[in-house]
């Protein structure tokens, strides 16, 4: 990504910063560790540059997987610090960030399975993605602060002139695409029963954010012995797949414990040496009130002392957890909001076709109201040919030629979203 910017632009025009203080093992910290690293290491750049002379005029940030809602904890802590009162916030862009956490609202013993081990082996990150914590003193989960309409962190990604999001539709495990899209549907669940709509110059890559997808029409000819045959032909087909798990799950989990044992050890104490301050970050800039009205009393407060002296994957039919329920269609739900005027214009479309909701926590379509409210434009994204879409879809490795339709993501932001 940086070696894409630096191609279309010089650097007497675009300084850019890849943050390197959260990197490697560093990332099962903490979402809060983390973006105090790299709000310091993005603060003292930009004092570097300043003494050397650049001005520094405006500020982009683009952040990847994890580094999404690193970007979206450190945005709040500049808005918190001034930083926007004489920098202009432009670009706001994460790909595939699991913006709602990594919680699996596939139902069935094995999902249940996942959300309770999972969020026990990742040490506080994982905690934290699969929103068990409780964040400080709000007596609420990170993420659920990270999105509360009242946060420092929601009040900064209101002021950046564009927020723009990639999510694969597939074969994304780290990040799926409900998490990484900000969304309670997932149309994508079966691509065999639906026409992708992509943009014009970007297909089959990039799907249109406004109308990404239609119901295939019932197939007439497919008879039910049919449809048993061929589902039959997908089992046997995928019988020595799952031959192969079987010797190899137990084996992989075993080893995916032990280092995440380890790992939550070394992370322990990382996070100590952080609270202590004793890991090079000074706590005493980024240790704020996280609610705009909280922020707003200690400033005049300190003001005043100064004069003075956040087996399924859909619910099942008639079951609603949604704390805000509405008929979801297509192009409403699947939130390619362009404009932030027009997410209630879509909310009350009546467009076909409907998807089924996804299981998700009350914490979750909070979230995903929150964050919609603010208006984003989304981009699902299509790279079929990789088992793992995760890293493909940056390019995170220049020789892995199956990599390659992730470049057209890249060349779209960077030609039709990106502003300099």
């Amino acid at each position: 990504m940086s070696s894409a910017l630096r191609q279309k632009f010089p650097e007497d025009r675009l300084h850019i910063l890849v943050a390197t203080h959260n990197s490697g093992n560093f990332t099962y910290d903490g979402i809060e560790t983390g973006a105090e690293r790299v709000t310091q290491e993005i603060e003292e750049h930009i004092a570097s540059l300043e003494k050397e002379g650049s001005r520094i005029a405006r500020l982009s940030m683009f952040g990847y997987s994890l580094g999404g809602l690193l970007a979206r904890y450190s945005i709040g802590l500049m808005y918190s610090n001034g930083w926007f009162d004489r920098i202009e916030p432009v670009n706001f862009t994460t790909s595939a960030t699991p913006h709602l956490g990594v919680r699996t609202p596939i139902l069935g013993v094995h999902s249940r399975l996942w959300n309770v081990l999972g969020s026990r082996t990742l040490s506080t990150s994982g905690r934290q993605l699969f929103s068990i914590d409780t964040f400080r003193d709000t007596g609420r989960p990170l993420l659920s602060v990270l999105s509360d309409p009242h946060s420092i962190f929601m009040k900064a990604l209101s002021l950046f002139k564009h927020r723009v999001l990639y999510a694969n539709i597939i074969n994304d495990r780290s990040a799926p695409y409900y998490t990484s899209y900000i969304t309670k549907v997932d149309p994508y669940t079966d691509l065999s029963a639906i026409d992708i709509h992509y943009i014009k110059g970007y297909d089959p890559i990039v799907a249109d954010p406004i109308d990404p997808v239609s119901r295939k029409p019932p197939d007439p000819s497919q008879t039910f012995w049919s449809r048993i045959a061929g589902n039959s032909q997908n089992i046997l087909t995928h019988v020595p797949i799952m031959a192969a798990f079987v010797v190899l799950i137990p084996i992989g989990s075993v080893l995916f414990l032990v280092n995440s044992g380890i790992q939550s050890i070394r992370s322990q104490k990382r996070i100590k040496l952080h609270e202590s301050g004793q890991a090079g970050v000074g706590l005493g800039n980024y240790r704020i009130p996280l609610m705009v009205e909280n922020a707003r009393s200690a400033v005049e407060g300190t003001i005043s002392s100064m004069n003075g002296a956040q087996q399924r994957k859909t619910l099942p039919a008639g079951v609603d957890k949604d704390p805000n329920p509405q008929s979801y269609s297509a192009s409403e739900k699947l939130e390619g909001n362009v404009e932030v005027e027009s997410v209630s214009r879509r909310r009350s479309s009546s467009i076909e076709p409907r998807f089924p909701v996804l299981n998700l926590s009350s914490e979750q379509f909070t979230m995903v109201d929150n964050l919609d409210e603010i208006g984003w434009r989304k981009y699902a994204v299509h790279i079929p040919k990789v088992r793992h879409t995760h890293a493909a879809i940056i390019v995170r490795s220049m020789s892995r030629k199956s990599f390659k339709d992730g470049k057209r993501v890249v060349d779209h932001w960077l030609e039709e979203e990106f502003e300099i």
